[in-house]
């Protein structure tokens, strides 16, 4: 049950979490399926229910773009980095190298906001370490 994987007391958590939460748990559920019935497909050793695995394995490939779409467009964050990965062409790493400036990590503008109740730190205490050799 996905409320078993809250990590914090669900009473603590706004409904925009909750609903997140549902939308993550429910995305990792459909491509835990897409690997299920990829494996069973190929190790089918009949056609016919193997064509039919396929198919299921593809309706759960829709099932968790939906899933992610409705993230991308409750999530700054996720709405960015998809938008600076999908459908790039040549390698990964150079995209994320172009988009990053040459450097690792990003900048806290483009982080989700905590809600404001809660104010509190994300730098880990070592900015000043950068550009520093």
């Amino acid at each position: 049950m996905s409320s078993e994987s809250y990590h914090e007391p669900i009473e603590l958590l706004s409904e925009d979490t909750k609903n997140m939460h549902r939308a993550l748990v429910s995305l990792r559920e459909e491509l835990e399926a897409v690997d299920w019935y990829q494996q069973r497909a190929e190790a089918c050793s009949d056609p016919e229910l193997a064509a039919v695995l396929v198919h299921n394995k593809n309706e759960e490939i829709e099932h968790a773009i939906m899933s992610l779409e409705w993230i991308r467009r409750h999530s700054k964050v996720f709405d960015e980095n998809i938008g600076t990965y999908i459908n790039t062409k040549g390698s990964i790493l150079a995209v994320e190298k172009s988009a990053s400036g040459g450097g690792g990590g990003g900048d806290d503008k483009s982080e989700d906001k905590a809600p404001a109740a809660k104010s509190f730190s994300k730098s880990l205490g070592i900015g000043s370490l950068k550009g520093k050799r």
